[in-house]
């Protein structure tokens, strides 16, 4: 049974047209894999010959989330949502960072179509269920090697036990190790754009199945 994603109120009176892809697959994680970093490096030289880091600016998905920051009380600029980071750093010309296989390909599908995505561990998941809120004032949250995050006005993902993830960081209690066989991705459209949530879940199946032995999964589409 696939976990269910539950979008709050809170979050719909703040972004309406939030839509979200959901990616569960199963899969073999690996601490590298060379086809993988040979194609983030074609894709990056590519990158950089169309875009600068002005061109954010005009990148749908990145703005929307900045703004959905904004609406819920967070400056995105202190506290800056992934999929920008990832893009910020490709155009300046440094290398991502190496991570394992699955990080490293969700990365890739971040950058290429500027969401924000969560990677986790669904065995890590607790309960069958995640909702999307907003986070509150004293939250407790260990962002992946941040320590305790400041998650106050930030989307967050909870499931029965607490806050799991943010467009900023996700938290170390779910993080994907180089172990993990079940992979639960989100994909964050805070600019609405169904078609491009969907194809950006199709294009880590793609992934997958090429650099991570699996099958490519199953996609949900929430809103």
């Amino acid at each position: 049974m696939m976990i269910q994603i539950v979008v709050s109120e809170e979050i719909k009176a703040v972004c309406p047209g939030f839509v979200g892809a959901a990616l569960e697959a199963h899969f073999t994680n690996t601490p590298y894999s060379a086809p993988l970093w040979d194609e983030i490096r074609a894709f990056q030289a590519d990158y950089c010959k169309k875009y600068t880091t002005e061109s954010l600016k005009e990148m749908p998905a990145i703005q929307a989330t900045r703004a959905a920051y904004k609406r819920c009380g967070k400056d995105p600029s202190r506290y800056r949502p992934s999929g920008e980071a990832l893009v910020r750093r490709m155009l300046k010309g440094h290398d991502l960072y190496q991570i394992d296989t699955a990080v490293d390909l969700i990365n890739l599908a971040s950058i290429a179509y500027g969401y924000s995505i969560g990677g986790f561990d669904a065995d890590k998941i607790a309960g069958t269920t995640l909702t999307l809120g907003i986070g509150r004032a004293g939250e407790p949250y260990e962002g992946i090697g941040r320590g305790p995050l400041n998650i106050e006005g930030l989307p967050v993902y909870r499931d029965s036990e607490g806050g799991i993830g943010t467009p900023t960081s996700d938290h170390e209690r779910t993080k994907l190790s180089v172990s993990a066989t079940h992979l639960l991705a989100l994909v964050n459209g805070y600019d609405g754009n169904r078609a491009q949530v969907k194809a950006c879940a199709e294009y880590m199946q793609e992934l997958l199945r090429k650099y991570a032995q699996s099958d490519g999964g199953t996609i949900q589409i929430y809103e």
